[in-house]
């Protein structure tokens, strides 16, 4: 690659792109069913007001951009706009945010991904290039589109991005034996699936995981603020759960959903319906194994202990064919494996 290749515009764009995506992530986990959105605001190669959407019916990230400028007493009008999404164009819980760029004279947007949103997809573009705003779109789209690949599948599918976690041996066993007490996983491993749970704004279990872990299945990360806590889920057949399980007696009781009786695709598509964007599944095995039989699943999440159980149940049941898994990542967690990868069928990033 040239020299002047690695410093012209589009390297200069990408630049301050990536910076956005960095204050886009720092709502990951908040903003759901909202897309992470970062912003920043540039004037003759210095960067003079930065923002990032912080959770669902705030400000966006251009308003807060903006805002920023302001506060270091910078003059907004004939800046460049960078943006990780198309701004929006419509109505919602707060204006759309091509009126603000029309009204502060923001000369030039550079966004990198258009709005998944088919109604919506390419608008702001039009307007904008309308109005006389120089307008440039599709560096980094990848990325882009990975930064939000729950909240583009749910737009499109109206239903949740859903991710199966499984903590299992290395025989692909998910409980230790009879009176053995310890976790079958570190606690650097379950540091990691509480930001799972941090991610999502649904966590489901089956009855048996209820009745038998009576787990809590909140967010327990210390110094983290800010986030609501996830909807508790459990399906049922029966509907014999005990009362007094954390999940119906804890201070998140209000948090806690049962369905009883109904397919796990009913339920996921009423969780959709319910602007849930991101759902963890935890368990049990009959659970994850009816999701992945139902080609529910977009994306996994695998603790591998050191550890030979020998005990029942597997993992997972019989399925009907292999599921096949892309970008996958290995990080170590402790003395245990993290394994996270997507589930190839599932064509989470396209529209």
């Amino acid at each position: 690659m040239s020299k002047s290749s690695q410093t012209g515009p589009a390297a200069v764009d990408k630049r301050y792109l990536r910076r956005a995506f960095a204050l886009a992530k720092l709502g990951s986990g908040l903003t759901l069913p909202n897309p992470r959105v970062g912003a920043v605001l540039v004037r003759s190669g210095r960067i003079i007001g930065e923002g990032y959407h912080q959770r669902a019916g705030s400000p966006h990230a251009e308003v807060n951009a903006v805002a920023d400028a302001r506060k270091r007493g910078h003059a907004i009008a004939g800046a460049t706009l960078y943006v990780t999404l198309e701004p929006c164009s419509t109505q919602g819980r707060t204006p759309p945010c091509t009126g603000l760029i029309l009204r502060e004279k923001i000369a030039r947007v550079v966004f990198a991904a258009t709005d998944p949103n088919p109604a919506h997809a390419g608008a702001a573009t039009q307007l904008l290039h309308a109005a006389g705003v120089n307008v440039s779109s599709g560096l980094i789209a990848d990325e882009a589109m990975a930064l939000n690949r729950d909240f583009n599948w749910w737009i499109v599918q109206r239903r949740p991005w859903v991710v199966a976690k499984i903590a299992l041996s290395m025989d692909g066993r998910i409980t230790t034996p009879p009176g053995d007490d310890r976790w079958l996983t570190s606690p650097e491993a379950r540091t990691i699936a509480h930001e799972l749970r941090w991610e999502s704004d649904a966590i489901l279990v089956g009855a048996e995981t209820a009745r038998q872990d009576n787990p809590r299945l909140t967010v327990r990360l210390p110094g983290r603020r800010g986030k609501v806590q996830p909807w508790r889920v459990i399906v049922t057949k029966s509907g014999r759960l005990p009362k007094e399980l954390h999940l119906f007696s804890d201070r998140h009781r209000d948090r806690t959903l049962v369905f009883q009786n109904r397919p796990l695709r009913e339920i996921i598509t009423a969780l959709g319906a319910w602007d849930v964007s991101h759902l963890l599944i935890e368990g049990g095995g009959k659970i994850l194994t009816e999701a992945f039989r139902q080609n529910l699943v977009n994306e996994v999440a695998f603790f591998i202990a050191p550890a030979v159980m020998g005990t029942l149940p597997r993992a997972l049941e019989k399925l009907p064919t292999p599921v096949r898994l892309h970008d996958v990542s290995y990080t170590p967690a402790g003395p245990d494996l993290f394994c996270r990868a997507l589930v190839t069928s599932s064509k989470a990033t396209r529209r």
